[in-house]
């Protein structure tokens, strides 16, 4: 069984996530630790539970999900495992956006290596599958485990609402149709585990969600 651990990172309230399972491996997604006392509730939690952290996995690579990726690796030496077609916002972009926010920023590592659509990803006894969700970012990806039925999403969906497409090399159709062609023919009662705010379901937002009707 996989566990969940959440942990609300930076300036953007995004959401870290910890998976773990009985065998106490793990995986860190989008590690979006800024402050020190982010980074050390991240390190405590890993710690104190007596995990062992196996691969660090982006959704994408906007500033607020990888603010924490160089320590990551300072720590646990880890290198990002991603989408190539997010390699440009990694590198280009989220520097760029460091410097308008005026944030500073250590520099990501390059990625360890790139995933597709349909890739399966392991830790422990658990297997994730990789489904490519372009839209909020060209090369969004979600990490699903169709055993728990459980979504790490990123920031394609949202309890009542929809990631943001006004960013450079968004697009709005692409994101709609990663909605209702990837996540929405999944069975209502998977969770979705959202980059910002709390957990939502699949059948929930088919019901309520006002963006995608």
């Amino acid at each position: 069984m996989i566990h969940v651990q959440k942990i609300i990172c930076n300036p953007f309230q995004e959401n870290t996530y910890v998976l773990h399972d009985k065998t106490k491996d793990c995986v860190i997604v989008d590690p979006g630790c800024y402050y020190d006392h982010e980074k050390k509730e991240l390190q405590n939690f890993i710690e104190k539970n007596g995990l062992n952290p196996t691969k660090l996995l982006l959704t994408h690579a906007h500033i607020d999900h990888v603010l924490g990726n160089k320590f990551v690796f300072d720590t646990w030496n880890l290198k990002p495992i991603m989408h190539e077609l997010d390699l440009p916002t990694l590198t280009q972009m989220t520097p760029n956006a460091a410097s308008k926010y005026g944030i500073p920023m250590d520099e990501s590592p390059l990625p360890e290596s790139f995933i597709k659509e349909g890739d399966e990803i392991s830790f422990g006894e658990s297997v994730l599958k990789v489904i490519f969700t372009p839209g909020h970012a060209p090369g969004h990806v979600v990490f699903v485990n169709e055993k728990q039925k459980i979504i790490i999403n990123g920031d394609v969906l949202f309890r009542e609402s929809i990631g943001r497409t006004d960013f450079p090399n968004c697009n709005h159709n692409d994101l709609i149709s990663s909605i209702k062609n990837k996540l929405f023919v999944l069975d209502d009662d998977y969770t979705v585990y959202t980059g910002h705010g709390e957990e939502t379901t699949i059948g929930y937002e088919k019901e309520n969600n006002p963006f995608v009707r």
